[in-house]
């Protein structure tokens, strides 16, 4: 419930949203679309500025956000934009790519009294719910420290502000403090009309044409007490107000309650102990590694930590250019791991102290795998390399990916084993990177391309799930499809068993599935029902001493017995996705959240 106090505020103005333009989309049509908003927007004398809210391209590639800036530099007013999940989702970069094309991924301005803020909204690298980045709300909670509590607020994000955002409360939380007019997304590809908490919510319509001779975008009027929302197509006209919303001194009611994430699962079982908890100043969207005492990964801002694995405090830090989204891995005294500036990192396990670096082309999201005294690991520039360890030189380079690498590889007898976002799964000799084989599902949407599971192996085959939820197993030596299953709907979540006789997979909705492995048929072994919900983040399934672990989008850790196919154990962190965990003894883990939480948890 919100109190209203109306009265005058300001000038008049208007001004544009445009939202969800999936420049590069299959059907070739957005950029048309776009070019013709433009040129309608360029002919109107009352806009004063334009807000792009999302979904710009496709897939975030460079080509895609070049194009797509290309025809937006041609607005002749201001614009304001932040990108939305199909530009971080698949993103070669990690996002960095939309920053330096657009300055930043995130805004604050202020226009006539009125100020507006807009915040990205994930998810960067892996398929999880949407999130507030945790460095943005840091930042938001700097830009509203210098704000007048009385000061009209418009809040900008691609999401709506509710539980299609795993941390929405974040969000409302802090706005529901202040003056906060209303906030506008898009998204949803429609005009709507939400309420966020009290806080008066308007989607919009996709930039898109879809079925329509011609796409559309928003019209927004700020008058002293009313705002109105009018749809414009372009060259064709302009539709009545279809929406207003009251403006004026908002206070929200502080005892209304409103539903927040539980920790009471965490009651539950008792025998999970938090032993300490660090949260990064940004997202972690990787796998911690741990050695002599260190927990050591990197967030979302390129900032590699190392932490006290006894007490959780920074021993060291180091800054890179580019987000990191790649799990390390430690060589003797050395940490190695990708970032999204284009390069791999090698740093003093002890110190932090840069030994060398190795530069790619493009953003290296992909996360390394040892070989002896080499290192394998794949970029976004269509390259896979291996690289000396105690050097950074170079021994090989295969080139003609056509998508980011941003998992781990699988070293299987000689051989290197990875997807990217390109359809395919390689296999490369691993000392020479001579291509052995090149598989694919035999569907042309790069989206269900086996790039984000981590592949495993037993006996002559190798196992991967991936977006087009089938459980496939592949041939080593031919790379040839023995057998595919959908029996299950698995998406980007596999393991295997420690005597290699089941692979586990993570299903869509509730359960945990285990297939006997073989190559003549899929055999269902079993299947368990954990109650997790709806769920579709890469959390991989890693089995210790016969115990099962593994992520879910919400934040929640489980272990689970896949002999009796019992829950051991479950906890939850926070409300963000899960990152793989890291195992490190028969009772203890490491888990990381896309929220920056990284976590000692004792059992």
């Amino acid at each position: 419930m919100i109190f209203l106090a109306l009265g005058s505020y300001g000038q008049d103005f208007k001004f544009a949203l445009v939202t969800d333009l999936h420049i590069g989309s299959p059907n070739g049509v957005a950029e048309e679309d776009l070019q013709r908003t433009v040129e309608d927007i360029n002919k109107q004398t009352d806009l004063d500025f334009v807000l792009l809210t999302g979904d710009i391209t496709e897939m975030g590639t460079e080509e895609e956000i070049a194009t797509a800036k290309a025809i937006i530099v041609q607005l002749n007013i201001p614009y304001y934009i932040i990108p939305g999940n199909h530009d971080t989702g698949w993103s070669e970069s990690g996002g960095v790519g939309f920053i330096q094309a657009f300055g930043d991924d995130k805004f604050v301005f202020e226009h006539k009294g009125y100020k507006f803020i807009g915040t990205s909204s994930g998810p960067y690298v892996r398929m999880s719910d949407g999130h507030i980045p945790r460095d943005a709300v840091v930042w938001m909670d700097s830009v509203l420290r210098a704000t007048p509590t009385d000061q009209r607020i418009i809040n900008v994000n691609h999401y709506p502000l509710d539980n299609a955002l795993d941390n929405w409360y974040e969000a409302t939380d802090r706005l529901k403090n202040y003056n906060t007019q209303f906030s506008v997304c898009g998204h949803g590809h429609n005009n709507k009309v939400y309420d966020f908490e009290g806080i008066p919510g308007v989607m919009s319509r996709s930039n898109l044409r879809a079925k329509d001779e011609v796409g559309g975008y928003q019209w927004i009027s700020i008058k002293s007490d009313t705002a109105y929302f009018q749809e414009r197509n372009p060259g064709v006209g302009t539709k009545d107000t279809w929406h207003k919303i009251a403006l004026g001194k908002r206070e929200f009611d502080p005892n209304q309650v409103y539903n927040r994430p539980s920790f009471d699962i965490n009651e539950k079982y008792p025998n999970v102990k938090k032993r300490w908890s660090s949260h990064s100043d940004a997202n972690v969207i990787s796998t911690p590694a741990h050695k002599d005492g260190k927990v050591i990964f990197g967030n979302a801002v390129g900032k590699i930590e190392a932490l006290d694995k006894n007490t959780g405090e920074v021993i060291w830090s180091f800054e890179t250019d580019g987000g990191i989204f790649s799990s390390p891995v430690i060589s003797y005294d050395l940490v190695i791991m990708g970032s999204g500036d284009g390069n791999v990192y090698a740093l003093e396990h002890a110190t932090g102290n840069l030994v060398w670096k190795k530069s790619f082309e493009k953003a290296v999201l992909g996360s390394p795998e040892l070989y002896g005294d080499v290192v394998l690991i794949g970029g976004s520039d269509g390259t896979f390399r291996s690289i000396d360890v105690n050097t950074g030189t170079e021994n090989w380079t295969f080139e003609g990916i056509s998508g980011p690498v941003v998992s781990k590889p699988l070293i299987y007898d000689n051989m290197i084993v990875f997807g990217a976002w390109d359809r395919h799964l390689y296999a490369l000799n691993v000392e020479t990177g001579a291509l052995l084989w090149k598989w694919d599902n035999g569907s042309s949407n790069r989206m269900y391309s086996p790039a984000m599971c981590i592949p495993v192996a037993h006996e002559g085959v190798i196992y991967i799930v991936a977006p087009d939820r089938f459980l496939t197993a592949i041939d080593s030596k031919s790379g040839k499809t023995m057998w595919r299953t959908n029996e299950a709907t698995v998406r980007e979540s596999i393991g295997i068993s420690d005597d290699g006789g089941l692979i586990y997979g993570k299903t869509m909705n509730d359960e945990i599935v285990a297939f006997k492995t073989g190559e003549s048929e899929a055999k269902l072994a079993w299947r368990m029902d954990c109650g997790f919900g709806y769920e579709h983040v890469p959390s991989m399934l890693i089995e210790k001493e016969g115990r099962v672990f593994f992520g879910t989008k919400s934040g929640v850790v489980y272990s689970i017995d896949p002999k009796t196919q019992e829950i051991n154990w479950v906890h939850k962190v926070d409300n963000s996705m899960v990152n793989t965990v890291n195992v490190i003894s028969g009772n203890s883990l490491i888990v990381a959240t896309m929220d920056g939480k990284v976590e000692l948890l004792e059992f």
